[in-house]
């Protein structure tokens, strides 16, 4: 089972490691990092790379798509190379996934149309004036398509995914082996429980990890 990671300049790198190592522990995966050109590819701090070894065209029919979000997403809501991977990806695809903003990237290719999906908080207005139905979850599946929250969400969405494609024992046992366990100090994880001047600042752009 291929599973491919298409990566850009300045994507959020817990969008994709997150759910790489759930679905690197699936029995029979082969895990891909691709990018249109072999080539180290920057976070969007710009102190973490990751290795693209294969391009788009190595890798034309992979079992499952994952696209993570970041600040690097807006250069790529527009038909380009990224696009069309996609497009032709996934006309053979089992699966078509996304982290966060990715799902922006699938609703600009034209993939969630008509469907359900979640994204980052601050981007379902967004996501919606492109004639998605967002839902307020941490993940949705919709038919062969995924999308998760943001970040964080992903692993989660992973989990659900490995159980729908191993069953759920293997995804427990996978959740066990990498002790996913969340007791986070603060309830602050969604804007309706964060205190109201975090989200404002969020709000205002500072610290939006698009």
């Amino acid at each position: 089972m291929q599973i491919a990671i298409p990566l850009f300049d300045r994507f959020a790198p817990l969008d994709a490691v997150g759910p790489y190592q759930v679905l690197a522990a699936l029995p029979g995966a082969e895990l891909i990092f691709i990018s249109e050109r072999a080539r180290g590819v920057s976070d969007s701090s710009g102190a973490l790379t990751l290795r693209a070894d294969a391009t788009y065209a190595d890798v034309p029919h992979p079992d499952v798509i994952l696209v993570p979000g970041g600040f690097g997403v807006d250069d790529h809501l527009a038909p380009g190379p990224l696009q069309d991977w996609l497009l032709a990806a996934d006309q053979t695809s089992t699966w078509t996934t996304s982290v966060c903003t990715g799902a922006l990237i699938l609703a600009a290719a034209g993939l969630l149309a008509g469907r359900e999906a979640t994204t980052n908080w601050q981007a379902k207005e967004e996501l919606a004036r492109r004639g998605i139905k967002v839902r307020d979850e941490r993940y949705v599946f919709d038919g062969k398509y995924a999308t998760a929250a943001g970040v964080s969400a992903g692993i989660d969405m992973a989990l659900a995914l490995a159980a729908r494609i191993a069953g759920d024992k293997v995804a427990q046992g996978i959740q066990l082996g990498i002790e996913y366990d969340p007791q986070p100090p603060f309830n602050a994880g969604s804007p309706e429980t964060a205190p109201p001047e975090i989200v404002a600042a969020l709000r205002s752009g500072s610290r939006f990890n698009r």
